[in-house]
């Protein structure tokens, strides 16, 4: 049976500008759950990066209520918030946003000592991490502005990763990479996924929506379709139609 890891109930979310009111998300009931690769596309203006800004405690709803393993986060305070999305979640972007002053080693262990003191341990994790995703001790020991764009975002990964947070976060994570170092990285998510952690991805790009074993699609700020895909194999072109034939229907 699965496991329900994150709710959504009525959830709603409006802005105000020029004496409109916009109703970006509307009325969404949601569940996701623990272990699943979750991918949400959708046209632009859609609600998509909304959607996982409110899922991940960075943005509060209007109206409903959003549940992460059983506790309501929706009512939490922002200095609540701060804390639960550093110890239960992970984020990448499509702007890695590393601080240049500091290594890429000292960039990681700034994430993890937010959460922990122990200082080895947290070494420990970031080697571990960083031979996970292919990045060797000399490219540690480098700061960003030294890094190529798919080695940054592989940092990224690591920092997100560094506190073993329940669910990882991807707002377009290869959006400003080319097609190999776009695929690298959607291969080091992959991976991770296939080691149980649980990931939610916003994407406009097909190619990587194909790694997602659930698509969530949304128009006009509410969920007008959802697929589901099974685990991502390589070359598996049944899953290709399939994932085709679902966003031809949803007018992609």
């Amino acid at each position: 049976m699965e496991k329900i890891l994150l709710k959504t109930e009525s959830l709603s979310k409006s802005f105000s500008g020029g004496g409109i009111l916009q109703h970006v998300l509307k009325n969404i009931d949601l569940e996701l759950y623990q272990g699943d690769f979750t991918v949400i596309m959708g046209a632009s203006g859609a609600g998509k990066s909304t959607l996982l800004y409110a899922l991940s405690g960075m943005d509060t709803p209007s109206l409903g209520r959003i549940t992460f393993g059983g506790r309501v986060i929706s009512d939490l305070t922002p200095d609540g918030l701060a804390v639960f999305r550093r110890e239960h979640c992970g984020f990448v972007f499509q702007q890695i946003y590393l601080i240049d002053g500091m290594s890429v080693m000292d960039n990681v262990l700034a994430a993890g000592l937010l959460v922990s003191r122990d200082k080895k341990a947290l070494v420990r994790r970031a080697e571990e991490l960083f031979r996970a995703v292919d990045i060797p001790p000399e490219i540690q020991r480098k700061f960003p502005t030294q890094l190529s764009g798919g080695e940054a975002q592989r940092v990224g990964i690591v920092r997100a990763l560094i506190n073993t947070p329940e669910i990882l976060f991807a707002d377009e994570p290869t959006g400003a990479l080319n097609s190999k170092t776009g695929l690298d990285v959607l291969d080091t998510l992959t991976r991770f996924n296939d080691s149980g952690q649980s990931v939610v991805m916003v994407t406009h790009d097909v190619r990587s929506a194909r790694r997602g074993n659930r698509i969530l699609y949304l128009k006009d700020g509410a969920i007008l379709g959802d697929c589901r895909l099974g685990k991502y194999v390589h070359g598996d072109k049944e899953r290709h139609g399939k994932l085709a034939a679902f966003l031809e229907e949803m007018g992609w």
